[in-house]
């Protein structure tokens, strides 16, 4: 049965300044074989003006299903997914970050060979393919591709991309599984919980990448790096539940 759906989920934390823009993308994007979105956002409790944007974009924009949500208190990026999941109504799910670095205008891409029967997840890598790369931080690239070795090397996938944001699911496989981690743990955990369903078929395509620095907003730093590491080995070797 083809796909109609597409939820996408979108946590925010302190984006006050770019979710309009990436909102806007999202809203001009045509999805093939005549799946239609809706947008679920998570507002993780943001100390700035966020979740009043929020607001105010979803009451100005009646032309698409935008749902909201809040926590009452900062939880992490891994708890807004597991909200955003949950309410979730697609038959198809695929996680975008409310910044400006991933580019909507590709989730054709990643939808492709499910529409065509091929896929089950897809994951969006910003190491393979012909597509721009913003060139940044050397050694973030140096411990993404350590993590992406690492979580092979355990699950016996070969991945390009783990840590990447685009991985797109079929709605019943991610919401089936039991994810527990609240913060940037949420990659490593997901990765090797499906890498454990059997037959599941997961297939990786080529992105691009606009990468924010530090001044931009980007709040991913080598502790959460640290952090994924050790969820590479609790998910796969002592937490296999």
């Amino acid at each position: 049965m083809q796909p109609k759906l597409l939820s996408i989920i979108i946590p925010v934390y302190n984006e006050e300044n770019t979710i309009h823009l990436i909102l806007d993308k999202i809203q001009q994007v045509q999805l093939i074989a005549g799946i239609q979105k809706e947008i679920v956002m998570v507002d993780d409790q943001s100390s700035d003006n966020s979740w009043e944007r929020l607001k105010q974009y979803r009451d100005e924009n009646q032309g698409i299903k935008i749902s909201l949500y809040q926590h009452d208190v900062n939880k992490g990026k891994g708890a807004a997914l597991h909200t955003g999941i949950k309410q979730a109504a697609g038959d198809l799910i695929i996680i975008q970050d409310a910044d400006l670095e991933y580019d909507p205008f590709e989730y054709n891409d990643l939808l492709k060979p499910i529409v065509d029967g091929e896929a089950d997840i897809v994951y969006g890598s910003r190491f393979m393919g012909g597509k721009p790369h913003r060139i940044l931080f050397f050694w973030h690239s140096i411990g993404n591709g350590l993590l992406t070795l690492m979580s092979n090397a355990m699950t016996n996938l070969n991945l390009t991309d783990m840590e990447t944001c685009y991985k797109l699911f079929k709605a019943d496989i991610i919401k089936g599984l039991d994810l527990k981690e609240n913060r940037f743990g949420f990659e490593p955990e997901v990765t090797a919980k499906i890498s454990r369903i059997p037959k599941i078929r997961i297939y990786e395509i080529g992105i691009s990448y606009y990468g924010r620095t530090y001044e931009d907003g980007k709040k991913i730093g080598w502790k959460d790096g640290v952090r994924a590491l050790y969820c590479i080995l609790k998910y796969n070797l002592w937490a296999k539940g």
